[in-house]
């Protein structure tokens, strides 16, 4: 019965609980971040750069093409030709410097709303009781 109770006692420690809580929350987040990213961003540097943003269509063939078999990644991946695939690898990682830069700004704009939200630091924090005496007793050997 010991090791129930201690395992009981580890699942329900906070910070159990909180990981949880933190892993579900991360996940709708990601969604969230993967949506602004792919929904909102990447439509607007695509239209600036005056056409869709994916390289996954650079590839090098490296072995034997089927015949009735198209030369795009999709179709190759398929039918199980090896494919040196360097554009999808582009495109992944464009993808995950955008959403890194994403994440960024908005970890960025939550700090500022934060630290409007706190309240100001004491200029001048009070002086500790022992130092007060001890200014006392010093300016009274003085005289």
């Amino acid at each position: 019965m010991s090791v129930l109770k201690e395992f009981r006692d580890f699942a329900v420690k906070g910070n159990v609980i909180d990981l949880a809580v933190g892993v579900i929350i991360g996940g709708a987040f990601g969604k969230i971040v993967d949506s602004l990213v792919n929904d909102i961003v990447m439509p607007v540097i695509s239209t600036l750069l005056g056409g869709h943003i994916d390289f996954t269509n650079l590839f090098i063939v490296l072995g034997h093409v089927p015949e009735n078999v198209p030369r795009t990644f999709d179709a190759l991946k398929k039918a199980g030709v090896p494919i040196f695939a360097y554009g999808n690898f582009i495109t992944i990682a464009i993808n995950f410097i955008l959403l890194a830069f994403v994440i960024f700004q908005m970890v960025k704009l939550v700090n500022r709303v934060r630290m409007m939200d706190a309240p100001p630091a004491p200029s001048n924090p009070p002086t500790p009781e022992d130092i007060v005496l001890l200014r006392e007793i010093r300016d009274s050997l003085k005289k």
